[in-house]
């Protein structure tokens, strides 16, 4: 079921199971065709998208690259799809992480027999303020970097999708979900990674 070939850049173990692939234009049309192939039964870890420049140039030593060329290649990075509403919740976690932090850290400095609950709320106010600051910071900075991800591919020539597929049944489904959403170039290969 497993093959593993040696290329110059170390092992790569394929599946000999067949995958759909295409490439896609905008993240809506990408988004819009994951979140399709999910509500007809297929699982999160079978869709796959292109890994990070960084994976890029550290596993294939590219730092120009076309999605085309990528494509097929068993030794392309792989990552799992984030919505943009994972990528809001861990927003939300990171700012409303420190703000907490911050504010406890204040609190605990003012637990004492003879503070008051104004003290006790300003302290709460002025610890959390600057913490949520920073943690709002630090949660944009999460959000560009998500939308620097899917642009940077898009100008590379489009956003790649892998979709594993056992049977021909599935194989057919993948393809017609991905090319209702616009994906270009939507083909198979007899394995998968």
């Amino acid at each position: 079921m497993t093959q593993t070939s040696t290329t110059d850049t170390g092992h790569t173990t394929v599946i000999r199971t067949p995958e759909a692939v295409g490439v896609f234009d905008t993240f809506e049309n990408l988004q819009a065709a994951f979140y399709d192939l999910r509500s007809v039964g297929f699982h999160h870890s079978d869709i796959s998208l292109l890994g990070d420049e960084a994976t890029l140039k550290d596993k294939l030593g590219k730092s120009f690259w076309q999605s085309k060329e990528l494509e097929d290649d068993p030794n392309a990075p792989r990552a799992h799809f984030v919505s943009e509403e994972a990528i809001g919740e861990l927003e939300g976690a990171i700012a409303g992480g420190f703000f907490f932090v911050g504010s406890y850290i204040a609190m605990m400095a003012l637990l004492t027999p003879a503070s008051t609950l104004a003290a006790s709320i300003a302290a709460i106010a002025i610890g959390g303020s600057p913490s949520a600051v920073i943690g709002t910071l630090l949660a944009r900075r999460v959000g560009q970097h998500h939308k620097d991800y899917y642009a940077n591919q898009i100008r590379h020539g489009g956003i790649l999708m892998w979709v594993r597929a056992a049977s021909e049944e599935r194989q057919a489904l993948a393809r017609k979900i991905m090319e209702a959403h616009s994906g270009r170039d939507v083909h198979l290969h007899d394995w998968s990674k």
